[in-house]
């Protein structure tokens, strides 16, 4: 047991250790502001929606809001009677279950659990070998391959980076099938018109062997739909999200507020109009189908006001996403938020910045991590070697949430008194019944001497990464599928190839 001694746990080892379990968080909530400020949001976003209104691009989306009472001078600008808007987030449960391949593998929503995904959407790819290179096909396999042999991610959350060497009209239709095939964790579609929804939904039923009845109570894949800050909601989101919901798939529904830019400059305000915008989508999806899942959104943050970059991981962020968890618990619905940052690379910035996210997750209550394993450069690369270290931060965070036992046992006075005074516990019997399993082994970190580590070859943390990830994938086995299954998955992507997939939008 000496530290010269130690080593970090074999990759592979870690993947494939104990049965899943999700995490729950065992922390109260932290509250930045008080009920009081909570309601002057509540009360601002709600005159935002009824005296100023919001853009939906979608006719058949205004009417369904125009029958249940809100108002429209043009047939775009909706105006929402406030008693409506409350009523219909008042029917979105507060807890549902997202449902896997792998049963074992469903995540909750809600209440004190904690789903993490991989990162989503990025249009490159990094690593320490080749650098930063478009987003391929290859590429986006590959990330599917590590969140599923990674315990620390619980899901996808799009593409991990963008296939755009696949034909446009037809990547779906391999992307979200790969998604199936190449993990047993829950899926996730694009709201990029009704068509894709319509395939991707498809695509999960058969995938899990289910009916269409059972796909309607059990949600089987989910998305998220953004609002084109400010108060914008545009047509091939819409369309998406309504397709969804009128299969009783949940829908993230995010602003994507920057304070400063599409958003105001205070943290009040720009909350106010993520709020409002929230809130408007979730009242189109209880309108189209009561009771659908949903989730609050949350990705307030700022800009550099020098350049206009987007900035994450900052004091603001974290601000941000804390209040919005005290928003989403005062209307009872799981929260979305993420774990971002804006380094260019998987370095010391990244990771400080997402420690700042994570924690900013945990204390927040939130309830779903986006890009939690993998994002830099705010959002527009995805890394192999920062999947790693999300990954350890995750499952450090997983272990730090464990319950601690306080029972005679692990009270240890009688081991005191076996040791007594000006002596060691390394002999101790209650050391030696427990020390394998006692604290928390590493992935990733390393914790032996200079010496040793520098005998090693001097790896600093990165570069370690670097080595991980390609052993996970080197030990990639695919999870199995059904024959017949595989057969009619195989048989819909082709025949809905034939057909052209989608209209360009």
């Amino acid at each position: 047991m000496t530290r010269r001694g130690r080593r970090r746990r074999d990759a592979t080892a870690v993947a494939a250790a104990a049965p899943r379990q999700q995490a729950r968080n065992t922390f109260r909530p932290v509250e930045l502001i008080s009920a009081d400020e909570v309601e002057r949001i509540h009360e601002a976003s709600l005159r935002v929606l009824s005296e100023i209104g919001m853009n939906f691009l979608l006719p058949e989306a205004v009417q369904i809001l125009l029958e249940a009472g809100a108002s429209s001078d043009d047939g775009v600008r909706v105006r929402f009677d406030p008693e409506m808007v409350v009523e219909q987030v008042a029917l979105a449960p507060s807890t549902f279950t997202l449902h896997a391949r792998d049963p074992a593998n469903s995540v909750v929503f809600g209440d004190d659990w904690v789903v993490f995904g991989m990162v989503g959407s990025p249009p490159n790819v990094s690593d320490l070998d080749r650098g930063r290179v478009s987003g391929n096909y290859v590429d986006f396999c590959n990330m599917l391959r590590l969140q599923q042999s990674l315990d620390a991610a619980d899901t996808c959350t799009g593409h991990s980076v963008e296939p755009i060497d696949l034909k446009v009209r037809t990547r779906h239709l391999d992307a979200v099938s790969a998604m199936y095939t190449l993990s047993t964790k829950p899926g996730f579609c694009y709201s990029l018109g009704r068509t894709r929804v319509s395939d991707a939904i498809e695509i999960a039923r058969i995938a899990r062997g289910i009916d269409h009845e059972t796909l309607l109570r059990e949600p089987s894949i989910h998305t998220v739909v953004n609002a084109n800050s400010p108060l914008v909601y545009d047509k091939p989101m819409l369309e998406g999200a309504i397709e969804l919901a009128r299969h009783g798939q949940p829908v993230v529904y995010t602003p994507f507020t920057l304070a400063g830019a599409m958003a105001p400059v205070t943290i009040a305000g720009a909350l106010t109009l993520q709020n409002a915008e929230a809130l408007a989508g979730i009242t189109l999806a209880q309108l189209v189908n009561p009771g659908v899942p949903v989730v609050y959104g949350s990705f307030t943050s700022n800009v550099d006001m020098r350049s206009g970059a987007p900035a994450f991981g900052t004091p603001e962020y974290v601000k941000a996403t804390i209040i919005s968890g005290q928003l989403a618990r005062r209307y009872g619905l799981p929260l979305r938020a993420s774990n971002a940052n804006a380094s260019n690379a998987p370095d010391a910035q990244a990771t400080y910045e997402s420690q700042m996210s994570l924690w900013a997750c945990i204390v927040g209550g939130i309830n779903y991590v986006l890009h939690g394993l993998g994002w830099i450069e705010g959002g527009l690369c995805a890394s192999y070697e920062k999947v790693i270290i999300d990954a350890e931060m995750i499952q450090m965070i997983r272990a730090m949430l464990q319950p601690t036992a306080i029972d005679d046992a692990s009270l240890a006075v009688d081991a005191i008194a076996e040791v007594g005074p000006a002596n060691h516990f390394f002999g101790a019997a209650h050391t030696l019944e427990r020390y394998n399993t006692a604290f928390y082994e590493p992935t990733l970190s390393d914790w032996r001497n200079f010496e040793t580590w520098q005998e090693d070859g001097a790896l600093d943390a990165t570069q370690r990464a670097n080595g991980i990830w390609k052993q996970l994938l080197a030990d990639y086995e695919e999870p199995p599928m059904d024959d017949a299954i595989r057969a009619e998955l195989a048989d819909f992507v082709e025949r809905r190839r034939a057909e052209g997939g989608v209209e360009p939008l």
